[in-house]
């Protein structure tokens, strides 16, 4: 299936490594032009020579810390500068602790709004004007499936992410006109280096093995494993698509049957 992002210029937040790397690499596998941030310039700089170097596409890798408002300024005006365009926006920061309602202070709701909602508008209002200019525009968040089904425990994802998924789908509704869609990727239990790290900080904790953590973790899934990143990322491809063309104001699960709910 071609799904037509040859040529297409895509920014994709956070993408050093785990889900957002996966999707860089599988959009400049599709041909797009690639610009990947992270808050570590020399990992930005390796992830993006690693992806040029497998699919042979362009890719620049440039040190942008998306809850600052000039980071990310600064990342999506290199990339409009050296392109003369924007199409593609993939939004993606990490994920906040998990805390229960008698352990979270306030600031910890806000520093978690500010990474997990604000950074995504922030992206969102820089790109927008761009992609209005050419009648054409993706923009995917990378949330979680705790806006279908909240996680005992992460009370702030559950939060935070619910109320970015209520924004996109507005979002959605005022840009369908203008041909630009706005969608979200919810991933389930998937194993990158991140969640390689939580099961062996949280094994420590609970006295169990990392791979204890995993294989409890993969029990609760009907497909009894965790997802890799790189099936996030044929889903976030697929909604940058011109194939999705007719997709907007949805939140994609991709979960491997995870969420019991119907919608």
């Amino acid at each position: 299936m071609d799904f037509g992002l040859s040529g297409r210029v895509a920014l994709v937040a956070a993408a050093s490594r785990g889900i957002g790397y996966a999707a860089a690499r599988e959009l400049a596998r599709e041909g797009a032009r690639v610009f990947l941030c992270s808050r570590d310039e020399a990992r930005a700089a390796e992830a993006a020579r690693r992806i040029s170097d497998e699919t042979g596409a362009e890719c620049v890798g440039l040190r942008a810390d998306v809850t600052s408002d000039e980071d990310a300024a600064r990342f999506v005006g290199e990339a409009h500068d050296r392109t003369g365009r924007v199409d593609v926006c993939v939004t993606n920061a990490g994920g906040s602790p998990a805390t229960t309602f008698e352990t979270t202070e306030l600031e910890q709701y806000r520093r978690a709004f500010e990474l997990n909602a604000l950074s995504a508008v922030r992206l969102a209002r820089l790109v927008v004007p761009l992609m209005r200019g050419r009648g054409w525009g993706r923009i995917i968040n990378v949330t979680s499936i705790s806006v279908k089904q909240p996680i005992d425990g992460l009370l702030l994802s559950n939060t935070v992410r619910a109320g970015l998924t209520g924004w996109a789908k507005t979002l959605s509704t005022e840009l369908a006109p203008e041909g630009i869609t706005v969608n979200n990727v919810a991933p389930g239990w998937t194993l990158t280096e991140r969640q390689d790290e939580v099961a062996e900080a949280r094994g420590r904790a609970e006295g169990k093995t990392k791979g204890e953590m995993i294989a409890g973790w993969a029990s609760q899934v009907p497909m009894r494993r965790l997802a890799g990143a790189e099936e996030i990322a044929a889903a976030i491809a697929f909604l940058a698509s011109e194939r999705a063309s007719y997709v907007t104001g949805v939140t994609l699960q991709v979960d491997g049957g995870w969420v019991r709910g119907l919608f």
